[in-house]
C-alpha cells in the first residue's frame, strides 16, 4: 500500500515535499516512482527511484527543480519540488512496480499540489 500526502496550495516559486510512505510488503526491488495528472489532462511520469542504488530518473519538465528520494528506515518516498510554476498543478501519485514488471502494479491515493501565479 502507498499513501501520498503533502500537496497544497502555493505560490509561484515556493517549494513543497511530497511524501509516499510504504507498507504491507518490501520494496527493496522496486522502482518507485512519482506521476502527476493536471486537470484535463492525462497522467504523466514526474520522476523514480530505484529503491536498492537510489538511481534516479526526471522529466525534463522538473529537472533541475525536483528531486526525489527515499529513507529505508521510513520506508519513504520522497518528491521534493522547488520553483513551483503554475503548470506544475495537478494530483500527484506515487507508484511502485518491481524491476522486471514494466508496469507499476501499485498506486497512492493522489494529493493535490495547486500552484497560484
Amino acid at each position: 500500500q502507498l499513501q501520498a500526502s503533502g500537496g497544497g496550495l502555493v505560490q509561484a516559486g515556493d517549494s513543497l515535499r511530497l511524501s509516499c510512505a510504504a507498507s504491507g510488503r518490501t520494496f527493496s526491488n522496486y522502482r518507485m516512482g512519482w506521476f502527476r495528472r493536471a486537470p484535463g489532462k492525462e497522467r504523466v511520469f514526474v520522476a523514480a527511484i530505484y529503491w536498492s542504488n537510489e538511481r534516479t530518473q526526471y522529466a525534463d519538465s522538473v529537472k533541475g527543480r525536483f528531486t526525489i528520494s527515499r529513507d529505508n528506515a521510513k520506508n519513504t518516498v520522497y518528491l521534493a519540488m522547488n520553483s513551483l510554476k503554475p503548470e506544475d498543478t495537478a494530483v500527484y501519485y506515487c507508484a511502485a512496480r518491481d524491476v522486471a514488471n514494466p508496469r507499476y502494479e501499485y498506486w497512492g491515493q493522489g494529493t493535490q499540489v495547486t500552484v497560484s501565479s
